[in-house]
């Protein structure tokens, strides 16, 4: 596959309804693809009121392709990411891990169902309106294997989303294009405000993947029970009562419902540790607080983009913890199978289980691990 355009290649994009994709669908019409455009359904909507954003993501993404010109397909993939995605967030908070659905969502439905289905559309390549950068080993020749595709920074530092990309591999690099690549957030609204487009000022979603926002306690409290205890000092000081560990992340400030304790100073109280054993949840003074931090980790469900590790083990590279962190130093201490071990070169703040620690070596994003736990 090439990197460059081809006459009468042809691309369906991911339209969302969002800005950027529609962005992306318009560049690639101007870069000479035979552009058409596919809506995905991927979660059934709630009675309740103010939660069916799907109906306007629709109306949306149809507006765009009316206005581009370009031919919109629709799919249900709802029962594709309930199982693929869904129930793994589930078993991750019931594991009383904090997941990020964004990663399993991208690599399941988003270019894995999407990229499926577009295949058997007929398409060369899809699109999404992802900040991301995709280079190849070979990019002016057709390949018939799937090697040596490199995903890569791109050139909006605060909008990168190859944190959230991490889990992509071979295969599913070489039929995808990332048209917004070189472009910042801001160029990418100047060109939906030239052309017209009614969501040029679009708010960016935010929240669970394909679900939206919501009140997230009362949401994730349909599908886990609520097991109450106590929330104490790392001295064993009761100061309150939480609803249950899974609602409880890492470094959470807010939420914790325990200020103004008596004596305890106006700093505010994070989380430090969840002890599963005896019900509690640890939490801490002060957003420096030594327990807060630490040099290592081990990681699990490791995975490489390019399909082998960079190295034998140790070895120096970079990573984050989170989307839009900056580029920390590390050294992968040691990997077997899909386990590894990661110290840092300076302390590392809130390292939560069920996040994913993604690695980096210069612009190239290596791949990635799942969080297991902090410390030795």
């Amino acid at each position: 596959m090439s990197c460059s355009p081809i006459s009468r290649q042809r691309v369906i994009v991911g339209l969302s309804g969002g800005v950027d994709s529609a962005i992306a669908a318009y560049l690639l019409l101007q870069q000479g693809y035979l552009v058409e455009a596919l809506f995905m359904k991927n979660w059934e909507e709630d009675d309740e009121p103010g939660y069916c954003a799907a109906a306007q993501d629709l109306a949306d993404a149809e507006a765009v392709a009316a206005r581009l010109g370009i031919q919109l397909h629709r799919v249900n993939f709802a029962s594709e990411y309930w199982d693929r995605v869904f129930e793994q967030f589930l078993a991750e908070y019931r594991a009383l891990r904090t997941p990020n659905p964004d990663v399993l969502c991208n690599r399941e439905i988003k270019f894995h169902a999407f990229l499926d289905h577009a295949l058997e559309l007929g398409a060369d390549w899809i699109a999404t309106g992802h900040y991301a950068r995709v280079t190849r080993d070979k990019p002016n020749a057709r390949r018939e294997n799937n090697d040596g595709c490199q995903l890569r920074l791109c050139a909006d530092v605060d909008k990168d989303q190859t944190y959230f990309l991490h889990l992509l591999d071979q295969h599913q690099l070489a039929r995808t294009l990332f048209p917004l690549a070189e472009l910042t957030k801001a160029d990418v609204r100047a060109i939906a405000r030239q052309l017209g487009l009614a969501n040029a000022d679009k708010k960016d979603s935010t929240g669970i993947c394909f679900i939206g926002e919501r009140r997230f306690g009362d949401f994730l409290a349909r599908w886990l029970p609520s097991e109450p205890g106590s929330i104490e000092t790392p001295e064993g000081q009761v100061l309150g009562t939480h609803r249950g560990l899974a609602w409880h992340t890492i470094g959470q400030r807010q939420g914790l419902g325990i200020g103004g304790v008596r004596d305890a100073g106006e700093a505010p109280w994070f989380v430090a540790a969840k002890d599963a054993v005896h019900n509690r949840l640890i939490v801490v003074q002060g957003r420096d607080h030594a327990l807060l931090f630490a040099d290592r980790l081990v990681g699990e469900r490791l995975h490489w983009i390019s399909g082998q590790a960079p190295g034998p083990a140790p070895f120096d590279c970079l990573c984050r913890l989170r989307h839009r962190q900056p580029l920390q130093a590390c050294t992968i201490v040691a990997y077997d199978g899909n386990q590894c071990q990661v110290s840092f070169a300076e302390p590392q703040r809130a390292i939560t289980p069920g996040q994913s620690v993604v690695f980096y070596r210069g612009d190239e994003c290596l791949g990635g691990s799942l969080v297991v736990r902090s410390g030795q």
